[in-house]
């Protein structure tokens, strides 16, 4: 099995099939795309984490967890 070339491209969300095609990964191709807004993408979710630390979670609670889901799929992403 050929190893896997991870690389990190910046780009707006209206241009990342055109950056894509540019370095010739075909349209069929999987890919994995971390999003890093500037701004807010999901609604709510400033006031969703306000209740999970109301409800007496920490941020390193919240960071276990969050682990322990990917952690979870793991398996299911190779």
């Amino acid at each position: 099995m050929m190893a896997r070339q991870v690389e990190v491209i910046e780009s707006t969300a209206g241009e990342v099939t055109a950056e894509l095609i540019r370095r010739g990964i075909p349209l069929q191709e999987r890919v994995t795309i971390t999003l890093e807004p500037d701004q807010e993408l999901i609604p709510g979710r400033k006031e969703a984490r306000a209740r999970v630390v109301a409800a007496g979670l920490t941020d390193d609670d919240i960071d276990r967890l969050i682990e322990g889901a990917r952690e979870a799929v793991q398996p299911y992403l190779e």
